[in-house]
């Protein structure tokens, strides 16, 4: 088989001129680093929880004491805000603290004799080398939501990173080959076809985070080795008369954070027909006061930036209320779009039923509680959504209802490692963060032991 020996040109989003250029991942690229990862996974594996759990903590040791240079890679792909990003990366060093304690607490179930004149327990060993695909939203904090729990769990892991934004990864790397030790950390950048090549690789699991079409291609490559999946959402906000007036300034500040490119966004606000008039005004003037350039960054790519326009124009929205775009001089060739909020909509309107992955939100009326529930869980993502309400006891309903794997009330796209993340239906199936990610990449192994003597 050939070889490819291409390379691929990454833009700074913020001007759309070309910053650098650097090797595309080939054949014989992504079977080294797979087998790099192999031979090192024993070793990693052997060592005690505390030898392990130090070592990640002198990584994000590491981490924050370079802060300056994961933040400058970081905003080199992305076009981030300085604020966004020097905030990304330390909540990327925070995750990587929390699953290094994490991996020194007990989740097997209880020991013991279980069965006559026997004991039994659980071991929970590592999967052996992941394979993690991560996308372009969220480059660096993408990566350690699924780098740290496998290596907490004692795996070595392969990262591919988003062709446009390898950078940060590329700087973890490099660290952790120093800190970690030769293969336990590997960092493949490179397109589409590298990732699919690191999937036909022998690892033993892949952890992938993007689209459906993506998902569904890595599920058949796949096969049956272990897959998580985090596949983007479509998030229902469910907007009560009695909400906050403060309600509207959250929901659009966490639309256009990253500038609506988080799979957990807000994207679809439904209200009840008494309060539509009142909430599309309220997010409109919300919106007025945040402008890309100064408030929130670019969209990543020209795909995205297409992707963005093809939906907006399909619309058949009655209603549009646009905010400004204030680049600075230099930047007009950028991927900048405005934030938008869409009202007077068909409930099949491509707007509503697809994620623009953008900085707007639609707002569409109902009836009833009822009717909110069932159109904030038609749509095939099931990942994040909120509830927006004074009476605790509706919100709590309401959010009990609703199909996703995260739901906030009166808040929206607010994180810590303690909690686990993870979609459903369409957004994908596994778990980041929290205790319950490190199960993804482990493997249960049962013991039972014949004690000698009479049996009992």
């Amino acid at each position: 088989m050939s070889l490819r020996q291409d390379t691929t040109r990454l833009t700074d989003p913020r001007t759309g001129v070309q910053r650098q250029e650097i090797p595309v991942g080939d054949a014989h690229t992504v079977a080294g680093a797979a087998a790099r990862a192999r031979q090192a996974q024993p070793a990693w594996a052997a060592l005690t929880p505390a030898r392990r759990s130090r070592l990640l903590l002198r990584l994000a040791d590491s981490i924050e004491d370079h802060a300056d240079e994961y933040v400058a890679a970081e905003r080199a792909g992305t076009g981030k805000p300085e604020a966004e990003a020097r905030g990304e990366v330390e909540q990327s060093a925070d995750v990587l603290r929390f699953f290094a304690g994490a991996l020194r607490t007990g989740t097997s179930p209880a020991a013991g004799h279980l069965l006559p004149g026997r004991e039994s327990w659980v071991r929970w060993e590592p999967l052996g080398v992941v394979a993690a695909i991560v996308p372009w939203n969220y480059p660096f904090l993408m990566t350690m939501w699924r780098a740290a729990p496998a290596l907490a769990a004692g795996n070595t892991v392969v990262v591919k990173p988003a062709e446009t934004t390898p950078d940060s990864a590329l700087t973890l790397g490099r660290y952790c080959e120093e800190i970690l030790g030769p293969g336990v950390l590997t960092v493949v950048p490179g397109d589409r076809e590298t990732g699919r090549l690191l999937v036909g690789t022998p690892v033993d699991a892949v952890a992938f985070t993007g689209s459906t079409a993506g998902g569904l291609d890595v599920v058949r490559r796949a096969g049956l080795r272990r897959v998580s999946l985090e596949l983007g959402g479509n998030g229902p906000a469910v907007v009560l008369p009695d909400a906050d007036e403060d309600t509207y300034r959250a929901l659009v500040q966490a639309c256009t954070y990253n500038a609506g490119q988080s799979c957990a966004s807000p994207a679809r606000v439904i209200t009840l027909r008494e309060n539509y008039e009142e909430v599309v005004e309220g997010l409109a003037k919300a919106m007025a006061a945040r402008s890309a350039g100064p408030d929130f960054g670019p969209l990543n790519n020209p795909d995205q930036a297409a992707r963005y326009d093809r939906v907006l124009e399909s619309s058949a929205a009655g209603v549009r209320h646009v905010g400004d775009i204030a680049t600075r001089p230099g930047e007009a060739g950028g991927y900048w779009r405005p934030g938008q909020i869409l009202a007077d909509l068909p409930s099949q309107d491509p707007a509503v039923q697809e994620e623009i992955f953008g900085p707007v939100l639609t707002v569409q009326a109902v009836a009833g509680h009822d009717e909110a529930v069932a159109m904030a869980n038609g749509v095939p993502q099931a990942l994040g959504a909120s509830v927006w309400s004074a009476s605790v006891d509706t919100a709590l309903a309401l959010a009990g209802s609703l199909d996703a794997g995260e739901v906030w009330v009166n808040c929206h796209l607010e994180q810590t490692p303690e909690l686990p993340h993870g979609g459903r239906r369409g957004s994908g199936h596994g778990t980041d963060l929290s205790v319950l990610a490190l199960s993804d990449y482990q493997r249960p192994k049962t013991v039972t032991v014949r004690r000698p003597g009479p049996e009992r």
